[in-house]
């Protein structure tokens, strides 16, 4: 089963008619995107846009042989004029199934918002799921038979592709597409570097893409470390790289601090932000987690977990700090990398990076800035992938 892609934008195009952002002014050539469109083996056509049969013909694509048009946007879409030949766009009820001549069988898939999804089953048996912008499959039952292609807002609705996950209809080989594309992301790499992260990608308007490929499936990194100073974005970074994933344990290292409402208030915003799905444990013993399996380990941040450990080992006084402890905690930081280095666990740490400003005043501040960069170095040298986050940029140091 071959699906061409005829547009992988939002409904009003990539980018927007009108629209002065950065991210539409970029979306030029290659990165402007057609509202999403797919013609599933030159019959089936899911989504009728503005200019459908010209972007079939730019494709190398004729609509000529379409038997059947279905529309997933709530309310019918962007209203479009049907070209000639054409049959008139339809919608099949949630739930039900429709039978091609051509051999494809379509199930309408019920969403938690407005519109349709599509499951289409092709002659040879391969397996795709549609979803429409702003939709996820609700009612999802476990355990599902995994698709051979999912086409969804993943940027916008991250959470869809964890549910597909937890109950196994989105599998290692499910070739995940991101389509809808609007401006929320600045296009190229970026757009890929996000999307990568999510197990996910985006292709250009005209793709084709054959069912059941999975050469081009891209590699989630297991180990990843977000650096960066204070308010750089660092969080909501790590954070969006494990929204498309369910079960996901948030592992806190601040803890509580009883009376302070500054640091309630930034324990509560971290919070409203996780999926519900979370889960979230507060524990400074990151080792033991490393080593056993599980979900994955959202860990924020180290830079705490470097302050009890420091408090544990005597670091703040010189006389303990060179009567043995400043040996007791290179062996623990020591441990925490070889437990990352060992780990089979998907695991992202977020750390603060402070070595580049002011040189702090007193000696306890400065031993404990030199360690947290030695912590940084040991753990990102165990990393597939390490970002440096500056004004809410994420900076690619490695992978």
């Amino acid at each position: 089963m071959d699906v061409t892609l005829l547009g992988t934008g939002a409904p009003a195009g990539l980018p927007r008619p009108d629209c002065p952002c950065a991210a539409c002014a970029a979306a030029q050539g290659a990165q402007a995107r057609a509202a999403t469109a797919l013609l599933v083996d030159g019959a089936l056509l899911l989504d009728l846009t503005p200019g459908a049969a010209f972007a079939a013909a730019r494709a190398g694509r004729s609509l000529a042989g379409v038997r059947q048009v279905l529309l997933s946007h709530p309310h019918d879409g962007p209203a479009v004029e049907v070209p000639a030949g054409l049959p008139q766009p339809g919608r099949v009820p949630d739930g039900r199934e429709l039978a091609l001549l051509t051999g494809h069988r379509v199930r309408a898939v019920a969403l938690d918002a407005p519109g349709t999804g599509y499951a289409v089953t092709g002659p040879d048996g391969r397996r795709l799921l549609y979803v429409p912008p702003g939709g996820a499959p609700a009612g999802l039952e476990e355990p599902a038979e995994p698709y051979d292609l999912i086409l969804a807002d993943v940027v916008g609705r991250p959470d869809g592709l964890a549910r597909l996950r937890a109950v196994g209809a989105a599998g290692p080989t499910t070739d995940v597409v991101a389509v809808h594309l609007d401006h929320d992301v600045p296009p190229g790499p970026e757009l890929a570097r996000r999307l990568a992260a999510a197990g996910a990608r985006a292709v250009p308007d005209g793709t084709t893409l054959t069912v059941g490929a999975y050469e081009d499936v891209p590699d989630v990194p297991r180990r990843t470390l977000v650096l960066g100073g204070a308010r750089s974005g660092k969080s909501v970074e790590a954070e969006r790289r494990l929204e498309a994933f369910p079960d996901v344990l948030y592992v806190a290292t601040g803890g509580t601090r009883g009376g302070d409402t500054e640091w309630a208030a930034r324990v509560s915003a971290h919070r409203e932000r996780r999926p519900g799905s979370w889960r979230t444990t507060e524990t400074c013993d990151l080792v033991p987690l490393l080593k056993d399996e599980g979900p994955p380990l959202l860990v924020d941040c180290l830079s705490l977990w470097l302050t009890d450990a420091m408090d544990a080992v005597g670091a703040w006084d010189d006389a303990e700090w060179a009567g043995g402890g400043e040996r007791a905690l290179g062996d623990r930081v020591r441990e925490l990398a070889e437990a990352v280095r060992d780990t089979r666990r998907t695991v992202v740490a977020v750390s603060n990076e402070v070595g580049s400003g002011i040189v702090p005043a007193t000696a306890s501040g400065r031993r404990y800035r030199d360690e947290l960069g030695r912590l940084n170095a040991a753990f990102a040298n165990e990393c597939e992938q390490v970002l440096l986050l500056v004004a809410g940029q994420a900076l690619v140091l490695r992978g």
